[in-house]
C-alpha cells in the first residue's frame, strides 16, 4: 500500500514548485529543528508533502485527520515508512476520530496546523496544560476561522493562531479556483451524469461559492444562487446568476451544492419541495449544512446504491440523492483540489509555522493575518516557477504615487 502513497506523493511534488523552493531552504535553515508539529488536515497526497517538507526542517511531525473520509491510507503508510507519526483510517468513526485527536495532543507538540478548528477547539477544552509551550498556530479554512475568532472574542483563545485562510494568495486561488473545479470533480466522478442543461443551486455565494458557480456555468448548467447577504447577492446578479430564496430554488434544482459554514441550510422544508431524483452535494467544512436528520426523518427507506451515493425515498415515491455522507464533496468522493491551488495554501503554512518560531513569546493571543510580506513572497515564487515575470514602477511612478499634491 505504501507504493502506491509514495507514487502519489511523487506526482503531486512534481506540480508543487512553491513548496519545493521551501523544501530546500528548510534542508538549510532547519526552522523547526527541536520542535513537535501535528497536522491536522485532509491526509491526501498534497498534505503528505506538506508533512515531509516540514520534516526536512528539522520537525518531528504527526498528522490526523479533519475528515474521516478524506484520509487516503496509502499515503498514510507511505509518511509512516518516512518517519511521520499518523493517527488516522479512512471512514474512521467519530469516536476514533475524536481517539486519534487526543493521541496527537499527548505528542505534546510545538506548533499546529488545524482545519476546522476541531483541534485547536479540543487543545483548549481538554489539553490547556499544553498551552503555556505552544508557540502557535495556522487554520486552513472560513469554518475554522470563524470558530477561532469566537474563541478569541469570548477570551478562550491562548495562543497566537494565524489565518492562513484570509490570505490573498489563499482564498482568492484556493477557495475560488480550487474549489470550483474540485467540487465537481467529486459530483462528476461520482454520478457520471451530465450538468449541461441542469438546474445547479449554489447555497452561499462566498468564495466557494463564487468558485462553484462559475463552474457550473462553464460546465453548461443554469445557475441559482442563493444568499442571506444583500452585498453578495449583488454581486451574484451581476456575475450574471439568478438569485432567489431557497424556497423558491428548491422546486427548481436538479443539483444543490451547500457552500455556506452554517448548519441545517438545507432542511425538511426544502426537500419537501425538491424534484424526483435531485441531488445534495455539500462543499462546507462539516456535515452539518444538508440535515441528514430530516432526510431520516422524511424517508420510508434508505440505502447505498453505489460509493458515496445515498438514495433516500420520500413518502410520496420521490427519490432524493445525497453525495459523500454529506461531508465536503471535494474530498469525500474525490481528490480535492488541484496540487498548482494547494501548492500556495501549503507554501503558506509552511512559512507561516517558520513566522510564529521566530516571533515565538512576541505575537499577541489572537487571530492573526498572514503578514503581507510572506503572501507576497508566496505570489512572487509562483511567477518564478511558471516563468513569469511582471512589470516594475519606476522611480518617478513611486514618487508620483506617494505626492498626495
Amino acid at each position: 500500500m505504501s507504493i502506491e502513497g509514495r507514487q502519489k506523493i511523487s506526482w503531486v511534488q512534481k506540480h508543487m514548485p512553491i513548496l519545493g523552493k521551501i523544501n530546500a531552504a528548510f534542508q538549510k535553515e532547519q526552522p523547526f529543528a527541536g520542535k513537535k508539529i501535528v497536522v491536522c488536515l485532509h491526509l491526501e497526497a498534497k498534505t503528505g508533502y506538506l508533512a515531509l517538507v516540514l520534516q526536512a526542517g528539522g520537525a518531528e511531525v504527526t498528522v490526523v485527520a479533519s475528515n474521516p473520509l478524506s484520509t487516503q491510507d496509502d499515503v498514510v503508510a507511505a509518511l509512516v515508512e518516512q518517519g511521520i507519526k499518523a493517527y488516522a483510517r479512512h471512514g474512521e468513526s467519530y469516536e476514533e476520530y475524536q481517539k486519534h485527536h487526543r493521541q496527537a495532543l499527548d505528542e505534546n507538540p510545538d506548533l499546529l496546523i488545524d482545519d476546522g478548528g476541531d483541534l485547536i477547539t479540543r487543545l483548549h477544552c481538554e489539553y490547556s496544560h499544553l498551552l503555556p509551550d505552544i508557540l502557535g498556530g495556522c487554520e486552513e479554512t472560513t469554518t475554522g476561522i470563524k470558530r477561532l475568532k469566537a474563541m478569541e472574542n469570548s477570551g478562550i483563545l491562548q495562543i497566537p493562531v494565524i489565518s492562513v485562510n484570509d490570505a490573498m494568495m489563499k482564498h482568492l486561488f484556493d477557495n475560488r479556483y480550487g474549489t470550483g473545479q474540485s467540487v465537481w470533480d467529486g459530483i462528476n466522478g461520482t454520478t457520471n451524469l451530465l450538468v449541461a442543461g441542469k438546474d445547479v443551486v449554489v447555497v452561499g455565494y462566498g468564495w466557494c461559492g463564487r468558485g462553484v458557480a462559475m463552474r457550473a456555468k462553464g460546465l453548461g448548467a443554469r445557475v441559482i444562487v442563493t444568499e442571506v447577504d444583500p452585498i453578495r447577492a449583488n454581486e451574484a446578479l451581476l456575475d450574471g446568476f439568478a438569485v432567489m430564496p431557497l424556497k423558491e430554488a428548491a422546486a427548481l434544482g436538479d443539483i444543490f451544492v451547500t457552500v455556506t459554514g452554517n448548519k441545517n441550510v438545507l432542511r425538511g422544508e426544502h426537500f419537501a419541495l425538491m424534484k424526483d431524483g435531485a441531488i445534495l452535494a455539500n462543499a462546507g467544512h462539516f456535515d452539518v449544512e444538508i440535515s441528514k436528520h430530516d432526510l431520516y426523518r422524511l424517508a420510508q427507506s434508505h440505502q447505498l446504491i453505489k460509493p458515496n451515493i445515498e438514495e433516500y425515498v420520500l413518502a410520496d415515491g420521490r427519490k432524493l440523492y445525497l453525495l459523500g455522507e454529506g461531508r465536503l464533496v471535494n474530498l469525500a468522493a474525490g481528490n480535492g483540489h488541484p496540487a498548482e491551488i494547494m501548492d500556495l495554501s501549503f507554501a503558506l503554512q509552511a512559512l507561516s509555522l517558520a513566522y510564529l518560531v521566530e516571533k515565538a513569546g512576541k505575537l499577541p493571543k489572537q487571530v492573526l493575518p498572514v503578514p503581507e510580506e510572506l503572501d507576497r513572497q508566496v505570489a512572487c515564487l509562483r511567477l518564478e516557477a511558471l516563468g513569469i515575470q511582471i512589470d516594475r514602477l519606476t522611480e518617478e511612478q513611486i514618487n508620483y504615487l506617494n505626492d498626495w499634491a
